[in-house]
């Protein structure tokens, strides 16, 4: 009971700089704060490591994917290898040399890679822009509850209107309306990449 704990204040200094008032609504703020907070806490701590171990994972895929948009040069390579022994046997034994390179080998000739190679790469680098978006928006979230609940030294009136202000804040700049619209960042990263697999099989 604040009663107990916090003297009675003098007659005409109920708002006065170290008042019960300030040092209750501090007392009882730092409670409020302490369970919303680290409920928050929690839940970008495990978005945060999610979004970074899936990051890792889809990156991986993609980065092995995204070969396949352009021109596989060792193919090439090899196919043009084969026409010149193909060519010079032919020389050596003296028959007529096979026709020119097709443009599926030509190394000059435009490449257009398959549609659902564009796709999956699409997807893939979608997941891992949202992905990346919510790690990004989790360490900002965690920078500004580390911020939030750290409260300058002063006077318990000063201390109360800081925290105050700074909740205000908080919910003026949709903090809580953020870290709840984060895991559904995450789904539809997880949605996107699962889509690209699908397509990928």
């Amino acid at each position: 009971d604040y009663e107990d704990k916090y003297p009675e204040d003098p007659i005409y200094e109920e708002t006065a700089p170290t008042a019960r008032v300030w040092r209750t609504y501090l007392n009882e703020s730092q409670k409020f704060d302490a369970d919303r907070v680290g409920d928050w806490r929690e839940t970008v701590d495990v978005l945060l490591v999610f979004a970074g171990l899936f990051s890792a994972v889809v990156s991986a895929f993609a980065v092995q994917f995204s070969q396949n948009l352009q021109p596989d040069y060792n193919q090439i390579s090899a196919y043009l290898l084969f026409e010149l022994v193909s060519i010079q046997q032919a020389i050596s034994n003296g028959t007529s040399a096979n026709p020119p390179l097709s443009s599926a080998v030509n190394p000059t000739a435009n490449f257009t890679p398959a549609t659902s190679i564009v796709w999956v790469n699409g997807l893939w680098f979608t997941s891992l822009s949202l992905s990346l978006s919510a790690a990004l928006i989790s360490v900002l979230v965690k920078q500004w509850l580390h911020h939030y609940v750290i409260l300058p030294s002063g006077t318990p009136r000063e201390r109360s209107r800081i925290r105050q202000y700074r909740y205000m804040g908080l919910h003026k700049w949709q903090v809580p309306l953020i870290i709840g619209l984060l895991p559904m960042l995450m789904h539809l990263a997880l949605a996107f990449f699962f889509v690209g697999l699908v397509v990928f099989l």
